[in-house]
């Protein structure tokens, strides 16, 4: 049973519910013994107070995505290595939902393995779109976290497909990769024996443009991240100009970088995006927010990273909300400005 899943949640509750119903129950009708009865009586407290705690433990996880999977919770993933999947010419989707497709394969220029969840808009499989070219956007779960967070907690696609009736943002090909292959997270940077961003850059666009009909060129993919995404999101397009035209980093890790994934302070700078973007000179666009309340991300992060963008040639908007927390809830009230941002510095569908 999926440690994020709705029958996992309701099963606590019922649990729960037995537990306490039970307890009124059984209270005066115990026998035997005063110190067993009392004994029996503790243990039947502890499994109400354990059920009701497991019950809130749950419900936060689901909010904050703090642990996917069991694997997450019981620190199975901690330096484990992807294991070998096949390359991209032999990489087979498989259908998992509504415009939904799943795969896992082994990147030809990073050598790692990963999953990758794509979603293509209903035009794609339309009669009169079927010459058409879509744009694509990466979107970079945080971590702990997988591909799967994007469906289970952050609404996708439902929500995008709500921002696309209301002609807010023109049809992208949203694809979801890991961004931790092998659990081993380098805040998407090419470290020895790990290259991350190449696996990002690289590896999954040349899947993606293999597989689907896609725009081609930086002005055809953005990437959208939140948390350690979020970094992703703003580093990737100052890395990879050429590959990466737009942005979108809804709260970001520190982007000077995180001292708890990159060890050495010198590389930590000279690969965080607030070094990287003042020495670019690519004409890359990038949309950043976080909110007043969010300890993790809070605004001078992102108001950091402006100032220093100031001068380049990096467009910059910013966006701080005055309520919210790191959690989905507040992510998910950045996607309209975030999905109309992308969607004025990529190129719209073409035939």
């Amino acid at each position: 049973m999926s440690l994020t899943g709705t029958p996992f949640f309701v099963a606590l509750i019922a649990a729960t519910t037995l537990c306490v119903i039970g307890t009124m129950l059984l209270w005066s009708r115990l026998r035997g013994p005063h110190t067993l009865r009392w004994l029996l009586r503790l243990l039947m407290i502890g499994l109400c107070q354990l059920t009701a705690i497991s019950v809130v433990a749950t419900w936060i996880n689901n909010d904050y995505g703090l642990y996917a999977s069991w694997d997450d919770l019981l620190g199975r993933n901690t330096g484990a290595v992807a294991m070998p999947g096949p390359p991209a010419d032999r990489a087979k989707f498989t259908n998992s939902g509504t415009g939904l497709l799943d795969t896992y394969f082994r990147g030809r220029h990073s050598a790692l393995s990963g999953q990758v969840v794509v979603w293509t808009p209903p035009q794609y499989t339309q009669p009169r779109y079927r010459h058409t070219r879509f744009p694509i956007v990466l979107l970079l779960h945080g971590v702990p976290g997988s591909p799967a967070s994007w469906l289970e907690h952050g609404g996708m696609p439902q929500d995008f497909q709500q921002l696309m009736t209301a002609g807010t943002t023109h049809p992208f090909i949203l694809v979801m990769p890991v961004v931790d292959p092998g659990g081993i997270d380098t805040d998407c940077t090419d470290q020895p024996n790990r290259k991350v961003a190449t696996w990002m850059a690289r590896d999954v666009p040349e899947l993606i443009s293999h597989k689907f009909r896609t725009l081609s060129g930086p002005k055809g993919w953005g990437v959208m991240g939140f948390s350690t995404g979020g970094f992703c999101a703003a580093r990737l397009p100052l890395a990879y100009p050429k590959v990466f035209g737009a942005g979108a980093a809804l709260d970001p890790d520190p982007l000077t970088g995180d001292k708890g994934v990159l060890r050495d302070p010198a590389v930590r700078r000279r690969t965080s995006p607030t070094y990287m973007v003042t020495h670019t000179t690519a004409p890359v666009s990038l949309f950043l927010a976080t909110s007043a309340e969010d300890r993790l991300s809070p605004p001078h992060y992102i108001e950091q990273f402006a100032k220093a963008a100031a001068g380049t040639r990096v467009q910059t908007r910013t966006l701080v909300l005055p309520s919210g927390g790191h959690n989905y809830n507040t992510w998910m009230r950045l996607y309209p400005v975030a999905f109309n941002f992308l969607s004025h510095h990529t190129d719209a569908p073409k035939g």
